[in-house]
């Protein structure tokens, strides 16, 4: 019962708990399967934790991802010296995010475009302060959520490549999209959906145009990616691992070193209810949200914002005041929901760490 702390009666639920030790057991083999650390832009997203980029950068990893400006912020002020915001920047966050240049000199802070209306804004915002900033084109090679196409990317770097006070660094190519459950049809899905991508940097090759950086895939493909060395490698969720990860992409073998902690609150004879509500467990997806570590349940009766009621034939082994364990499905959002997180060093509750970047940053 790694997961269960001797101080377990200091703990206050619902809440989650972190594993050091295994966090850094992932680092290593998130780098083993890059080959190195320099190959590594892992994405911040999952934890937001400021600790957690430390630990990476101890193990020489100095490239993040992230999604906010908030994630941008935190990575900066912990260590990180090349920062890559995959996510549009439009109306004030543009201005925002060039101030997190002025105030971190010390990273290298660059973003993706997908429209010649980002880069415009942008382009005029860095002009007017005198800056010149990196970008990355965002590639749509099946996502369908944010990029441009591949075929159509070639005029948008060009564009980019005439325009005053920006670089053109490098492709943004995500396809999280691709979840085949089976390695090879993951690897046959993900190598037919870079055709494109493949296309267009033969293209660019032929036109004299350097790609500074391909940053490829998350977290099923990464091994994927990590086979073309041209590639740098942006998982995310192996830092922690979560239940849906281990039931969808069995093949990636990394620890879990989150666990959320829930106490039962009320029962009957044949229901438990715990303090595991949705608003401390992430509910986008159908049930089980939980891989309980402890316990066992045949139906999830009500799951509502503070409380989740389970069926249980052997509610009577459960008392009021008992704390169960369990492992999220999904541990991103999960993350997002909680201020400050437990830090369990060799069985024993130490600290807390605060998830700082689930904040929004605001222009007043």
């Amino acid at each position: 019962m790694w997961y269960k702390p001797v101080n377990e009666s200091s703990i206050a639920t619902p809440c989650i708990l972190l594993f050091p030790e295994r966090i850094e057991e992932n680092i290593q083999r998130m780098i083993s399967i890059a080959g190195s650390a320099e190959r590594l832009r892992p994405h911040v997203k999952t934890h937001k934790i400021a600790e957690i980029v430390q630990l990476q950068v101890q193990h020489g990893i100095s490239s993040f991802k992230c999604a906010t400006l908030s994630e941008v912020e935190m990575t900066a002020g912990a260590g990180g010296l090349d920062i890559l915001l995959a996510y549009p920047l439009l109306g004030p966050a543009t201005g925002l995010w060039l101030d997190l240049g002025d105030r971190f000199p010390g990273s290298r802070l660059a973003v993706t475009v997908d429209s010649e209306a980002a880069l415009n804004q942008i382009g005029d915002q860095a002009h007017k302060r005198g800056k010149q900033v990196d970008l990355f084109v965002d590639l749509d090679n099946g996502m369908h959520r944010t990029g441009i196409t591949p075929d159509a990317a070639y005029g948008l770097i060009t564009t980019i490549m005439n325009t005053p006070n920006v670089s053109f660094r490098g492709l943004h190519i995500y396809d999280g999209h691709i979840h085949d459950t089976d390695p090879e049809e993951r690897k046959a899905h993900c190598e037919r959906d870079f055709q494109a991508v493949a296309s267009l940097l033969d293209r660019l090759e032929q036109e004299g145009i350097e790609v500074g950086e391909l940053a490829c895939g998350g977290t099923p493909t990464f091994p994927i990616h990590a086979a073309h060395l041209s590639r740098t490698l942006c998982p995310g969720t192996p830092l922690l691992w979560d239940a849906g990860y281990t039931r969808t992409i069995p093949d990636l073998d990394f620890l879990s070193a989150a666990v959320v902690a829930g106490r039962v609150i009320s029962k009957t004879r044949q229901n438990i209810c715990l303090d595991l509500g949705y608003k401390s467990i992430a509910s986008e997806m159908k049930h089980p949200r939980l891989h309980f570590l402890d316990l066992e349940y045949e139906e999830v009766l009500n799951h509502s914002e503070e409380h989740l009621v389970l069926r249980c034939s052997d509610a009577d082994q459960h008392y009021t005041g008992d704390v169960v364990y369990a492992l999220p499905s999904h541990i991103c959002p999960t993350m997002a929901l909680h201020e400050e997180v437990y830090v369990s060093r060799k069985q024993k509750v130490t600290e807390t760490w605060k998830v700082v970047a689930r904040k929004r940053m605001y222009p007043f």
